[in-house]
C-alpha cells in the first residue's frame, strides 16, 4: 500500500497483521497496534519525544540482568501489573487471594521441611512463625501443593540484590500437608526501596513519587489441577500500606501479624517479643504453569545503596 496520508500507515499495518496464521496474534496485535496509533495521535507525539521514549526502552533492556528485571520494575511501577492480575484472576475486584509476581522470585528455592526456617544467614529482625492454609474454593484442603517462600531482609534486600546473605537466604519451598498447611519460621519483613538507578527511577523522579513498598510476604503455590496461585501478604501497619510504589496493595491482602510481647514462642531460642501470621488461601481451578523466573542470580561484590525518594 502506497501511503498518502498518516491515518493510512495504521490501516497498511493492520492489512499486515491481518496476515498472520494466529487468531490471537491477530487479536491482540491488531488491538496493541489501533491503541499505539490513536496514543500518537491523541498526545500529538513530537519526534523529540519519540525518540526518548524509544531511548527509554533501549534502557530497560540495558538495565536487566541475571539480578535484576527492570522491565518487571517499571510494569508495575504503572500499575500494569497489578492491573493483568485484577483481570484475570476473581472477578477484578479484591476478592482474590492473587497478587504481584514481583522482580526478585528465584526458581529452585531450597526444600525445607514444615516448621523449618528460611533465615540460611544471620539475619536482623524479630522472630517470625507463619501458618498458611490452602484450600480450594468449596474450602476443602489442598494436600500436597509445592509453596515457595520468598521476602526481603529488615535492610531492604532480597538476597540475590546482596552479597552480604546467603544464597537464597530467606526463601523456602515448603509442601502443604493433609490439611492443607504450611508452617515456617522467618523474621518479619521490612518495607524496602526499590531500586532507582534505572528508567524507573526516571518515572518515579518526573511524577514526585517515593520508591517504597510495604513490608510483605509473597508466596507462589502451585499443583495440578489448580491454577498456580501467586500472592503477597502486607503487614497491616506498613506506612507505606495505602501508596504502595508497585499498586500491589488490596484489601483482602492486608495480613494480621500479631505481636507477642510475653507469650512463650514456638521456639525456644526466642526470647523476646515475636510475631505471628495465620492466613488461608484459596486457590482456583484452572491449568498449572509456573511463571518465567524474572531473575536467576545473585549480585556479586558489595552491598547496594538504594536511596530513598521522598
Amino acid at each position: 500500500m502506497i501511503i498518502e496520508t498518516e491515518q493510512d500507515v495504521t490501516t497498511a499495518v493492520l492489512a499486515e497483521i491481518a496476515r498472520a496464521p494466529n487468531a490471537r496474534f491477530r487479536e491482540v496485535m491488531s488491538a496493541f497496534v489501533r491503541h499505539l496509533h490513536d496514543f500518537a495521535r491523541e498526545v500529538k507525539l513530537t519526534e523529540e519525544e519519540f525518540r526518548e521514549a524509544m531511548n527509554t526502552i533501549v534502557k530497560i533492556g540495558q538495565a536487566s540482568n541475571d539480578t535484576h528485571n527492570e522491565a518487571v520494575l517499571i510494569s508495575g511501577s504503572l500499575g500494569f501489573s497489578q492491573l493483568i492480575v485484577m483481570l484475570n484472576n476473581g472477578d477484578g475486584h479484591t476478592n482474590t487471594d492473587a497478587s504481584l509476581l514481583g522482580p526478585f522470585w528465584r526458581m529452585h528455592s531450597p526444600p525445607t521441611e514444615n516448621g523449618g526456617s528460611i533465615v540460611r544467614s544471620p539475619t536482623p529482625g524479630e522472630a517470625m512463625f507463619v501458618n498458611a492454609r490452602f484450600v480450594d474454593k468449596a474450602g476443602k484442603p489442598i494436600a500436597g501443593a509445592e509453596v515457595d517462600i520468598w521476602h526481603s531482609s529488615t535492610e531492604g534486600f532480597y538476597e540475590n540484590q546482596d552479597p552480604v546473605q546467603a544464597d537464597m537466604n530467606l526463601r523456602g519451598k515448603f509442601l502443604t500437608d493433609k490439611d492443607g498447611r504450611i508452617a515456617f519460621r522467618s523474621i518479619k519483613p521490612a518495607g524496602y526501596p526499590i531500586p532507582i538507578d534505572g528508567p524507573t527511577g526516571d518515572l518515579l523522579r518526573a511524577q514526585g513519587r517515593h520508591n517504597m513498598r510495604p513490608a510483605h510476604l509473597h508466596f507462589l503455590a502451585s499443583k495440578d489441577g489448580f491454577k498456580t496461585l501467586i500472592s503477597q501478604i502486607y503487614v497491616q501497619d506498613d506506612k507505606f500500606i495505602d501508596s504502595d510504589v508497585q499498586f500491589g496493595v488490596t484489601r483482602k491482602l492486608i495480613g494480621d501479624y500479631v505481636r507477642h510481647e510475653n507469650e512463650k514462642a514456638p521456639a525456644p531460642d526466642v526470647t523476646g517479643p515475636w510475631y505471628s501470621l495465620d492466613y488461608t488461601f484459596t486457590m482456583e481451578p484452572g491449568p498449572t504453569k509456573l511463571p518465567r523466573a524474572p531473575i536467576s542470580g545473585k549480585a556479586k561484590g558489595e552491598r547496594p545503596k538504594i536511596p530513598h525518594l521522598a
